[in-house]
């Protein structure tokens, strides 16, 4: 990159109203929701995400995640857009990135136990998510998770000239509450409890992506939105057009029905295998098919088995990425929190596992293939493979 590289990211900020998504689950989606009701307003839109980086609908490419962040920015100004949808990663928090590029709008999915192998202890990784939001500028609107007991602390350190807007799906006070979710496989219908903006909405949402894990990614994404003044048909049309992200209970199929899901932390399971859970029909069996990566957090292991125990009827334990740990040791680990006797099996090769459930599955069950979602490759002892669960579990359906 030039050396007049802050000069040009300067350039494009003070040309940008940012609106910025942070937090353990959800980013991605939460941030390619606001990014589709920009599009459904008839602006020029523009996201950058941790799975790719988008200016009106076509994929930017750059040899580093520094170039492609300046391209996308420097592209972005350049077509006119307004508004860019950003996801910010804890690990670029912790590095000063918030200072550099400060958001009109901060916007905080939730905080669960992830990356504490990079940041050491979960202090240490809600402040720095905190960074987010103590660098808006007065005017600035931080969008909370009024569920989610760190956005009082987070909440704490923000500046009072900061507006704070809240939102709930379990009922507590807040700027926009979800008193009603009525999950299908092609959608979700929300019901709102009357708000100001609830009102403006009608007092619904209807969410083209499937699940009650979507919610809570809608309610935060229509705040951010309607902070940076976008109405609420760009706000109703974006959302309900939004299909989904990549990886990110993405259906598969149908008969049996088959998701594959980025869920890699022990919240992120329990979320994604509760929504499943209210989608599977009377009889039929849920089914989880995931791991847990090497070299990373090892506390979570026997959380994520007990949550996949208690909330699947049968469990399929294979390998994730391993890196360079012994798959067979990251299972034994995860098993570690699951009773003896538990309903599990366990297929180390993942492609065989994932395989093997579909092929025994009967029509109406549901298998949740939870851990790597999008990603197209397998870290096998210093070594990426290509494997893809989606691709994986597509052509075992066929």
């Amino acid at each position: 990159m030039s050396d007049d590289l802050p000069v040009r990211i300067a350039r494009a900020h003070a040309a940008l109203r940012t609106a910025a998504v942070t937090g353990t689950n959800g980013k991605t989606t939460t941030t390619s929701m606001i990014e589709a009701i920009v599009a459904a307003s008839g602006e020029p839109h523009a996201r950058l995400t941790t799975i790719g980086a988008f200016v009106n609908g076509e994929r930017v490419h750059a040899p580093s995640e520094a170039e492609e962040f300046v391209v996308t920015i420097e592209r972005a100004v350049a077509l006119g857009v307004r508004t860019l949808a950003l996801e910010v990663t804890s690990k670029a928090l912790a590095y000063g990135f918030a200072a550099r590029f400060a958001p009109n709008v901060s916007v905080f999915t939730n905080l669960t136990r992830d990356h504490l192998e990079a940041h050491g202890s979960p202090e240490a990784y809600l402040a720095s998510k905190a960074q987010l939001f103590m660098a808006l500028a007065p005017g600035g609107v931080a969008v909370l998770n009024a569920d989610d007991a760190a956005s009082a602390l987070i909440d704490e350190v923000i500046r009072p000239a900061v507006t704070r807007r809240w939102y709930s799906t379990r009922g507590a006070v807040a700027d926009l509450v979800a008193t009603r979710i009525s999950a299908r496989l092609d959608g979700t219908d929300v019901t709102l409890a009357r708000s100001r903006l609830a009102d403006t909405l009608e007092g619904t949402l209807t969410l083209r992506a499937p699940g009650a894990v979507h919610v809570e990614n809608a309610l935060a994404a229509a705040l951010g939105a309607d902070a940076l003044g976008y109405d609420a048909r760009a706000i109703h049309q974006g959302l309900r057009e939004f299909s989904g992200v990549p990886g990110r209970f993405e259906v598969v199929r149908s008969a049996p029905t088959v998701v594959v899901d980025y869920a890699h932390t022990p919240d992120g399971l329990e979320g994604t295998l509760r929504t499943a859970r209210a989608l599977v029909a009377d009889g039929a069996r849920l089914v989880c098919v995931f791991g847990c990566g090497g070299g990373r957090d090892r506390g979570k292991r026997p959380e994520m088995g007990a949550i996949a125990e208690r909330l699947a009827d049968h469990v399929v334990l294979t390998t994730d990425n391993p890196r360079f740990e012994s798959p067979a040791a990251i299972v034994a680990e995860i098993r570690a929190g699951m009773r003896a006797g538990a309903r599990v099996e366990v297929e180390l090769d993942r492609r065989v596992a994932i395989e093997e459930s579909i092929r025994t599955a009967g029509v109406h069950d549901l298998i949740v293939i939870a851990g790597k979602g999008h990603e197209a490759t397998q870290e096998l002892a210093g070594a990426r493979v290509p494997f893809s669960d989606v691709e994986v579990a597509a052509n075992a359906v066929r």
